[in-house]
């Protein structure tokens, strides 16, 4: 009987993102004319050859990528983005700038014609597909293991949908691939920096309460207790104080300081075009001391709402997007985050900040490497 409600439940999710769709084909195809503007003034700088045959977003001689290199790679992404609470936006930025090549193509147009900025601005809001339709599902998922913060989310939610919403409309046509990926590589390094100040004593010494519940949740877990009844618990909420436990060790937060942080973060993730659970992690566990089992799911519920805002506010300034691929992409979303949450709670908490650390250093020095100074590290 669960399963099956759960098979409704993914069957709705896929049903609303399918209406989602369509419905923001419209202003994208009223707008279509841009793209069309773009590609001609790339056709006449010799950028693009019109009797080639239409690839990426209809353009002629783009590239054109198999469904099921989406579908694989969207796994990994709904996977990473689950099981850690963060970096889902950033893996599925890699896949669509590197994997995929749709980084380098983009590049192929120069800085100065338009048809970069409207690549960069599709791959942006790309991610923020992916990263929204994973969100979703792990928000629901996390909510039902007694593991979401509802209260904290919510905060998170309210914080970013002004900022969200702002950023496309004063970004969209305006950003080349290479500012993109160098800002890109220089957020996600310092991320990476700060995480590896966490695992250090001094860092550890201020997250005594989230490893008390750790612990707790890994013997819970171990014991085969049941993890709902012992999950997340709000003991009282007003507008500037919250307290709630998670496996009897109490937390309190104030509600103000997240939407104040949630505006800061969900400009820079709009920006980015990724989810903001990247940045959203470190904010939770510095500002309430949260484990990462908390983490994941409370951060989902933020990004959630701010990917929703984000993604109609670029898709009404007219951004193109390859709709099959994105489908396809999609569906390995949701095939990565129902395998996440039931897989992250055998790994210790320390292990997941360790592999986000390896991933954060990875991807910063190498995108801050080609988009600043056109080197890559392999």
């Amino acid at each position: 009987m669960r399963d099956v409600k759960h098979m409704k439940l993914f069957a709705l999710l896929l049903a609303i993102a399918a209406v989602t769709l369509i419905a923001f084909q419209e202003p994208a195809m009223a707008q279509s004319q841009k793209l069309a503007d773009a590609i001609q003034q790339a056709v006449t700088a010799g950028k693009v050859d019109p009797a080639q045959p239409a690839g990426f977003l209809g353009i002629p001689g783009g590239p054109v990528i198999d469904w099921w290199k989406g579908l694989l790679w969207a796994i990994w992404v709904g996977w990473i983005f689950s099981t850690v609470g963060a970096f889902g936006g950033v893996m599925a930025a890699i896949g669509h700038m590197t994997v995929f090549g749709f980084g380098a193509y983009a590049k192929s147009f120069g800085k100065d014609l338009q048809l970069n900025k409207i690549v960069t601005d599709s791959i942006r809001t790309s991610n923020q597909y992916l990263v929204g339709t994973s969100a979703g599902i792990s928000t629901y998922n996390y909510w039902k293991m007694g593991r979401l913060v509802l209260p904290l989310g919510l905060a998170l939610g309210i914080g970013t949908i002004i900022s969200s919403y702002l950023v496309p409309m004063l970004t969209a046509g305006k950003i080349n691939l290479s500012s993109y990926q160098g800002y890109f590589g220089l957020f996600v390094l310092l991320l990476g920096l700060y995480l590896v100040y966490e695992v250090t004593p001094a860092g550890k010494a201020k997250k005594k309460a989230a490893s008390a519940a750790a612990k707790a949740f890994q013997e819970s877990v171990k014991k085969g207790g049941n993890i709902a009844d012992q999950g997340v618990k709000i003991q009282s909420f007003t507008a500037t104080s919250c307290v709630f436990t998670f496996f009897g060790v109490e937390f309190k937060f104030n509600p103000i300081v997240p939407v104040i942080g949630a505006f800061i973060i969900g400009a820079i993730a709009s920006f980015l075009g990724v989810g903001g659970g990247f940045l959203l992690v470190p904010f939770l566990t510095s500002m309430a001391g949260l484990p990462m089992y908390l983490v994941a799911g409370t951060s989902a519920m933020g990004v959630f709402v701010g990917m929703i805002t984000s993604i109609f506010s670029y898709m009404m300034q007219g951004t193109p997007i390859e709709w099959s691929f994105i489908g396809a992409e999609m569906v390995g979303i949701v095939i990565g985050s129902i395998i996440g949450p039931r897989t992250s709670k055998y790994i210790p908490d320390t292990a997941l900040k360790v592999l986000f650390i390896v991933l954060a250093f990875y991807t910063g020095v190498d995108y801050i490497l080609r988009g600043f100074f056109g080197m890559r590290i392999f």
